[in-house]
């Protein structure tokens, strides 16, 4: 018998996976990853230590303890990286280089191990995949990568950089990672269409996939605590990180909006947290909306249904850019599987994904506070039962589209054949 489950452990493929972020921070690789497991997988992950998004280690982890750890059948091992800290450009730079160059320190031991395919999660910075992108040119090991953050486009979103000279380093390092890579996901069209001109890859090099929420999203889970601490109000819920990217400006306007107009039943929830909450409190406190604005701070993602059960609109925001422009966001999958109606600020494929294929909700340009402000009052004005059939018409397209075991089966498909 021990013999036999020898075998089996050896026949098993075996897959290594580099991202910076990794469990316990909240990212979607953490289910992917699940994902390759439940389909028979053995994985091996190679990460940073976990500190975003409050740039704070988290309890329990420093340069001494956990480095090496094994989650839900995964061994994960952790190099070492600089945590974000207060979120200044100059941590952000640190934290971005930290990991990519301690990430190389640990090649010569993955060298010594055989991997059917190499995974890279690539969110920011694109440096992250450098360990992966190696050690797949060495052992001669197809990679893929899932871009998530198009550099160096994203990066000028979190970093404002005008030098000429250091843009079009940034450009050509980003350039060579994507180059370097066997195969490449990506979130949309215009992202595909961007990066095959880029790097010269052929098109079955790359394939469109938009991101799948965790299993969770799906489920209804009713909690008397939070429901009672909200009840007898309009709820407007936030879910996600705070970001210079979620353009709260645009929210607290349209919540200022909705105020001047005699909307006095209103609740703004905000789960999540990141470097721009200091800021947006600090806002939301200077126009007089204290009153209305509840930061729940950073939540289990077990607790998402929880705030969607008492969510009358689930609402998000972007700032103008091209790249956003060209995504489905994942806080927007994860809002349609939740069932609810959405309000949405935002851009490009998103406005004629929820106006019109789906009709769950209503999308109003970027950066529109008025607009943002109009589409609440739509939906508050709403009978329940049309705000209801609203939401189950999200929810009703997302398992038709978007579930889980969809998405990842032709991700895995994708990566399963060689690439020509």
């Amino acid at each position: 018998m021990m013999a036999k489950n020898q075998e089996l452990e050896k026949s098993k493929r075996r897959i290594l996976i580099v991202s910076q972020h990794f469990w316990p921070e909240s990212f979607r690789i953490n289910d992917i990853s699940d994902f390759f497991v439940e389909k028979g997988y053995d994985i091996e992950v190679l990460c940073g230590l976990p500190n975003y998004p409050t740039g704070r280690l988290f309890d329990g982890y420093s340069i001494f303890r956990n480095r090496v750890q094994d989650h839900q059948k995964i061994h994960i091992r952790r190099a070492l990286e600089i945590p974000r800290g207060s979120n200044t450009s100059l941590r952000i730079f640190l934290n971005y280089v930290s990991f990519p160059l301690t990430s190389i320190g640990h090649i010569p031991r993955l060298l010594t191990k055989q991997f059917d395919s190499i995974f890279l999660y690539q969110t920011s910075p694109v440096l992250m995949t450098i360990a992966g992108i190696l050690i797949g040119k060495i052992k001669k090991t197809e990679t893929t990568m899932y871009v998530l953050d198009l550099w160096p486009e994203n990066l000028y979103s979190v970093l404002p950089i005008r030098n000429h000279f250091l843009r079009s380093i940034a450009e050509n390092i980003s350039v060579w990672h994507y180059k370097k890579t066997d195969k490449l996901i990506v979130l949309s069209e215009r992202m595909k269409a961007s990066i095959i001109e880029k790097t010269g890859k052929p098109e079955s090099a790359v394939i469109v996939l938009p991101q799948s929420c965790e299993k969770i999203y799906e489920t209804n889970i009713h909690d008397k605590n939070i429901a009672d601490r909200f009840s007898k109000k309009f709820n407007i819920v936030f879910t996600g990180s705070i970001t210079p990217a979620q353009s709260f400006d645009t929210l607290i306007n349209a919540a200022a909006i909705l105020k001047k107009q005699g909307f006095k039943d209103i609740n703004w929830i905000i789960v999540g947290d990141g470097m721009s909450r200091k800021q947006v409190e600090g806002a939301v406190n200077k126009a007089g909306l204290s009153a209305i604005f509840h930061f729940e701070g950073q939540k289990p993602i077990e607790d998402m249904p929880k705030y969607a059960d008492i969510a009358d609109v689930l609402i998000g925001c972007l700032v103008k850019s091209d790249l956003l422009e060209a995504t489905v966001p994942a806080k927007v999958m994860s809002y349609i599987a939740l069932g609810k109606p959405l309000v949405l600020a935002m851009d490009g494929e998103v406005q004629e994904l929820i106006n019109n294929t789906i009709q769950c909700g209503f999308v109003g340009p970027t950066e529109d506070s008025k607009r943002l402000a109009t589409n609440i009052q739509k939906v508050y004005n709403l009978p329940p039962k049309e705000r209801e059939a609203m939401g189950k018409r999200g929810r009703k397209y997302h398992f038709k589209h978007f579930e889980r075991s969809i998405i990842l089966n032709k991700l895995v498909t994708f990566m399963s054949h060689k690439a020509v």
